[in-house]
C-alpha cells in the first residue's frame, strides 16, 4: 500500500500530465471554435454582445427586510444570522420576527 507521501507525489505527477494535456488540447479547441465562428458567420463582437436578453449585469431593486429584532434586520434571503439561530433555539418562531404580522396573518 502506498504512503501519504507517495499518493501525494502521484497526485502532483497526475496534474501535471492533466495540465500538459490540456495545454496539447488548447490549440485544437481554439481551431474548432474559429472553425465554427467562420461557419456561422460569427464575430468576436457577437461574442461580446449584450442584446441577448442576459440578465448579467442588470441593476437589482434592494431586498427589503423581513425580519427585525433590537435594531437587527435580515430580508430572509441567504443564511440566517445569529440573532436568528439563537431566538429559534431559544423556542422562538421565524414569525415573531416577521417585521409586518399584518401581511402573514391575512394570508
Amino acid at each position: 500500500m502506498a504512503t501519504y507521501k507517495e499518493l501525494l507525489a502521484q497526485a502532483e505527477e497526475l496534474s501535471r500530465q492533466a495540465e500538459e494535456m490540456r495545454l496539447k488540447e488548447v490549440q485544437g479547441v481554439i481551431s474548432d471554435i474559429k472553425a465554427k465562428m467562420e461557419d456561422y458567420g460569427i464575430t468576436i463582437e457577437d461574442l461580446q454582445s449584450k442584446s441577448r436578453g442576459s440578465s448579467a449585469g442588470k441593476p437589482r431593486g434592494k431586498v427589503a427586510d423581513k425580519y427585525a429584532k433590537d435594531g437587527k434586520t435580515w430580508t430572509g434571503r441567504g443564511m440566517q444570522p445569529s440573532w436568528v439561530k439563537e431566538h429559534i433555539a431559544a423556542g422562538g418562531n421565524l414569525d415573531d420576527l416577521l417585521i409586518d404580522k399584518s401581511s402573514n396573518d391575512k394570508a
